[in-house]
């Protein structure tokens, strides 16, 4: 909006990228200092006793009841209004990353709802898991098939690609014929694009159990794709970035998504003035799977993203585990003594800002290896 206005007006320089992202970045960042503060005292008027502290945590935990939950809502807010002032107005690619912030926002904050007004502490108080998968399926098929739109012409219709090399052209696989139509494999990107969007909202939904620690862990993945967006608006910068011009909206969305998880983190260090809860989230999670499709580097976001991906793991893998020892012998057993991996790391009597601390650590050099496939894989 203010983008255009000013390029209307002669101010060429705002029609670079890092001018947008610097100054979605600065003023999504200012929205959260600024209104911080007051948005934590509404939170507290709103919600009463807060979020209900789930019986399944650590009992280090039951301290933290009271804190105000949702504070997603602020994120999503400054990232709204700092995207919609910078980036282009024209171009798709923009729109399309910030539906899902809306979407998966409005998934988290159902949830979010019914946790705090039910005040059950039970881990499964919010949506069910059955609705929960089913909207967040319903958001990624709208997602993908405009993601695969936006694609220019000389990227395949429903592909994946891996690197600027390896590309799968579904819609070129066939499978046979229905009443002499042909078939084809095109769903299959649709089922892709399912575990990439969907594993990386829930990947951060599962993150965000410690104070800090979803926002540390999330901006070295940001780093990373900001890098793979210079590499995808430049050609010849990076070997394994497809030439993706049409991306070049994603500067303002994601100066704005950065400034907007960096404030949250000044009231959401320990200790913790409020939470992000599911609406913050699940809709940066769903946001960074999104970007990773419009930018074709889902491979090197998930690489990034490793230490988010190690801890949904820790608790898919105590889930199964459970389930089938219990079949096996009647009693289920557990690999961690507690899922998901933090909380683990809780009972074996680290303090939660080592635990942060050191996620953190790990995660930059999953970002440090995402950075060197960016440029030579």
């Amino acid at each position: 909006m203010l983008t255009d206005f000013l390029l209307g007006r002669g101010f060429n320089f705002f029609a670079s990228g890092w001018t947008q992202f610097s100054a979605a970045f600065g003023m999504a960042f200012m929205i959260m200092i600024v209104f911080g503060r007051g948005f934590v005292r509404l939170m507290h008027k709103i919600q009463g006793k807060g979020q209900p502290i789930s019986e399944n945590v650590p009992v280090e935990h039951l301290k933290k009841a009271g804190t105000p939950s949702m504070g997603g809502i602020l994120i999503l807010i400054s990232i709204f209004v700092a995207s919609l002032l910078f980036m282009p107005m024209h171009n798709s690619t923009g729109w399309i990353a910030l539906s899902s912030l809306l979407m998966f926002g409005a998934i988290g904050f159902a949830d979010d709802y019914k946790k705090i007004s039910s005040q059950s502490k039970k881990a499964s108080n919010g949506l069910s898991p059955s609705m929960r998968l089913l909207l967040e399926a319903v958001c990624v098929a709208v997602l993908a098939y405009f993601i695969n739109r936006t694609m220019p012409g000389y990227v395949p219709k429903l592909s994946i690609v891996l690197g600027s090399s390896i590309e799968w052209a579904l819609n070129t696989w066939n499978i046979g014929y229905l009443f002499g139509i042909p078939l084809t494999c095109g769903f299959l990107y649709y089922i892709f694009a399912y575990f990439v969007i969907c594993g990386s909202a829930n990947a951060t939904n599962i993150t965000d159990g410690l104070d800090g620690m979803l926002a540390k862990l999330y901006m070295p993945v940001l780093i990373v794709l900001v890098v793979a967006l210079y590499g995808a608006t430049r050609t010849g910068f990076m070997d394994a970035v497809l030439f993706l011009p049409e991306t070049s909206a994603l500067y303002g969305v994601l100066g704005a998504v950065f400034g907007a998880v960096l404030g949250f983190l000044w009231f959401n260090a320990k200790p913790a003035s409020m939470f992000m809860g599911d609406v913050g989230s699940l809709a940066l999670g769903g946001f960074m799977g999104t970007v990773a499709m419009l930018l074709k580097s889902e491979i090197i976001m998930g690489v990034a993203a490793g230490m988010m991906v190690l801890i949904l793991l820790s608790s898919f893998i105590q889930t199964m585990f459970f389930k089938i020892t219990k079949k096996i012998t009647g009693s289920g057993r557990r690999i961690f003594l507690r899922a998901p991996l933090h909380h683990h790391f809780e009972e074996l009597g680290w303090c939660e800002s080592k635990i942060v601390d050191r996620f953190f650590v790990i995660s930059i050099l999953f970002s440090g290896l995402a950075l060197i496939l960016l440029k030579f894989a």
